[in-house]
């Protein structure tokens, strides 16, 4: 068998499913042809003669799959640092946005931003989860809240993924905030969205995915199935942002409507649990946004891993609630702040974040036939990439193969 490259003398953790843990394999090789994993497994089954290009000597370092954010907000204009003095002076997350902050102050810078300001904005966002071996990452919308600003965020995610080896997948999430526009409106606005905004954008092909925000400061259920009834028209899939502040059932809509996940969840309780095991919607947890909020009630980690929900951790990276840059930083705050088991934050931000996406077919674990997106790292156990905090100790990082 003849490929391109083989990495050779290696520890894998493979993180593929139906292996104990994370799919460790202590003297490793994995083998790459046109951006595809051939083989990877232990070096004493690998094919024979297996020829490459290039062979390159890990020396003992671990390598993983390419890790995986699949909840971002990374496209955005300005910043809320002044929020953030607010909090700490007792100011709550619903007072700010319901005085004008919060989402909409991110808007008006947004919107005021060219698609290329935008690009420059975000590229140091994304260099930065880059640097920690982040070779996919989901961008959604929702800071333009108009079709223009809509799309223009949406290029903006597009170009990010010309000017980098990352593959992005965008999220149209035009039903985060209500517009000031459209004040006192909220289903006029919906409207807008399900009928005009949304159809438009997934004729131009700018969207993969549709969110939407489901909660007292955002729609409600039935405003949000009424996005969801456009996304199955255009015939995109969704994925919802339920339960963060308050119990509104939307990871049982999200459920019922074949969602890939639903997201935030510290108030998810069993019905909504048991949705999302019968719908095979992953957990979409969220631990930045959690400690930045100072949030005191935990998503129900226990009840989640009982019923076999695959659990997914991103850094949802934001100006306003989690302005968080580090996927490890994520994968250790749901460590000791959700009381998350090493294996699962690893899987976290591998196998189950894929599935999140829709892309457990293609990426996520080192397996035959998958993309050959890879982290390489200089440690001597997995649970350092969990346990160390602002220490990054990626040693190389392969994107299809290269």
């Amino acid at each position: 068998m003849r490929c391109d490259r083989i990495w050779r003398n290696a520890h894998l953790a493979t993180m593929a499913s139906g292996h104990d843990g994370l799919g460790i394999i202590e003297d490793g090789v994995v083998a790459a042809r046109d951006g595809r994993i051939v083989f990877a497994g232990p070096a004493a089954s690998m094919p024979t003669p297996l020829e490459a290009l290039e062979s390159i000597d890990c020396q003992r370092r671990w390598i993983t799959p390419g890790l995986i954010d699949c909840h971002t907000h990374l496209v955005y204009a300005g910043d809320r640092a002044q929020e953030f003095q607010q909090r700490l002076n007792g100011v709550t997350y619903e007072e700010i946005a319901r005085s004008g902050g919060g989402i909409l102050s991110t808007v008006r810078a947004t919107r005021a931003a060219s698609e290329a300001e935008l690009v420059s904005a975000s590229l140091p966002r994304l260099d930065a989860l880059l640097a920690e071996g982040v070779t996919t990452v989901e961008i959604k919308s929702g800071y333009g809240l108009s079709l223009e600003h809509e799309r223009r965020q949406l290029r903006a995610a597009r170009a990010l993924a010309r000017d980098r080896d990352v593959t992005v997948r965008a999220t149209f999430l035009g039903a985060h905030a209500l517009p000031p526009e459209f004040a006192g409106r909220p289903d006029d606005y919906i409207s807008e969205v399900a009928e005009i905004m949304l159809p438009t954008l997934a004729r131009e092909g700018l969207a993969d995915a549709v969110d939407a925000f489901c909660e007292r400061i955002g729609f409600t259920l039935e405003q949000t199935q009424r996005v969801f009834d456009a996304a199955a028209r255009a015939g995109l899939r969704v994925k919802l942002h339920a339960e963060q502040l308050s119990l509104m059932r939307g990871a049982e809509t999200a459920a019922a409507c074949g969602a890939l996940s639903a997201d935030h969840l510290e108030y998810l309780d069993e019905a909504g649990i048991r949705a999302m095991a019968a719908a095979g919607t992953a957990a979409v947890l969220l631990p930045g946004a959690f400690y930045f909020l100072r949030e005191t009630r935990v998503p129900p980690i226990a009840a989640l891993r009982a019923a076999g929900v695959p659990m997914a951790i991103a850094t949802d990276c934001n100006p306003g609630t989690s302005p968080l840059t580090s996927l490890l930083m994520a994968a250790n705050l749901a460590a000791t702040l959700f009381r998350m088991t090493v294996e699962e934050c690893l899987i976290g931000v591998t196998r189950a974040a894929a599935q999140a996406l829709g892309l457990a077919e293609s990426i996520g674990t080192l397996e035959a036939g998958k993309r050959c997106d890879l982290a390489i790292w200089n440690i001597a156990q997995p649970a350092e990439l969990v346990y160390r905090m602002g220490f990054n100790p990626l040693h190389a990082r392969v994107w299809g193969g290269a």
